[in-house]
């Protein structure tokens, strides 16, 4: 024990014990400079210098550009900028898949094929029906404020109904004689209107050319994107004054009839009308007469 004490009672006088450090002229030896230390001091003092010395480097490497000239250490700008085409290349996918499904669908207009499922678009949500006695359909005191509220202001509504094509009616694009009608159980999703050779075919609404070029089967032809997703499509014509990117007004000329292509057999419109990739009826909304 007591080895211990003394051994403890050294360490503490040579960790005290003062020493001189002078600085002299080399020449005169003249005392300069004169330090009393200690080893306690020294070792206190070059802690103290060695913490701020690597808080001094935190400080440079975390709020200077320094931090860019440390390898693997990727910069604010260089974060910012991989974000940013983070988000274009999100959003450049998001408009490709759109643009690859509307061109799959124009290929199906052009192609004539349709899915067995697309006739009767209803049928896709039979599934999804709920059946209404399990419903409690008692309306409650909002739902009958809010039924008054709107009976209100539709019985002041100049335009009734809200939907988009209901009683919509469109501009013939030709006056002729219908040869063959819509029949989508044998796969003809048009009517064919004979009329003479270089008739002009007009638009039969505003809209903008999305195609318009030469086909093998059915020749020359231009179909039109109109309000609401539909489509006017004219195959078999003679000539196009369209070509894609163009905006025509309704009744404008955009064709002429012809017999181009190899499944036409006489100078005659195939004209079809496409709902959002489902084919309707051009007589229900069109009087070729």
């Amino acid at each position: 024990m007591a080895k211990k004490i003394k051994k403890r009672k050294e360490i503490k006088r040579k960790l005290l014990h003062k020493y001189r450090l002078v600085i002299l002229n080399e020449s005169t030896f003249e005392e300069k400079i004169s330090f009393k230390l200690s080893r306690l001091n020294v070792f206190v003092t070059g802690s103290l210098f060695i913490i701020g010395l690597i808080g001094l480097t935190i400080l440079l490497i975390a709020f200077t550009p320094l931090r860019e000239y440390i390898p693997g250490y990727s910069s604010t700008k260089l974060k910012q900028q991989a974000t940013e085409l983070t988000y274009k290349t999100d959003s450049l996918v998001r408009t490709l898949n759109y643009t690859n499904r509307y061109l799959d669908n124009i290929r199906m207009v052009l192609r004539g094929d349709i899915e067995n499922n697309q006739m009767n678009r209803d049928s896709l949500f039979e599934q999804f029906k709920l059946d209404p006695t399990t419903i409690d359909l008692t309306p409650i005191k909002q739902d009958s404020l809010l039924r008054a509220e709107v009976a209100l202001e539709d019985k002041y509504n100049l335009f009734e109904g809200s939907n988009e094509k209901a009683g919509l009616v469109l501009f013939p694009p030709i006056s002729g004689t219908v040869t063959q009608t819509y029949e989508p159980e044998k796969g003809h999703f048009a009517v064919d209107v004979v009329a003479p050779l270089d008739t002009p075919i007009k638009a039969v609404a505003n809209g903008v050319v999305i195609f318009s070029e030469w086909t093998a089967d059915t020749g020359y032809v231009i179909i039109l994107e109109h309000k609401g997703g539909l489509l006017s499509v004219y195959k078999h014509n003679g000539s196009l004054n369209k070509v894609q990117g163009d905006i025509v007004r309704t009744g404008e000329v955009i064709a002429s009839v012809g017999n181009t292509g190899e499944l036409t057999t006489g100078p005659h419109l195939h004209f079809e009308l496409w709902d959002n990739g489902t084919p309707v009826n051009p007589l229900d909304f069109i009087d070729f007469k």
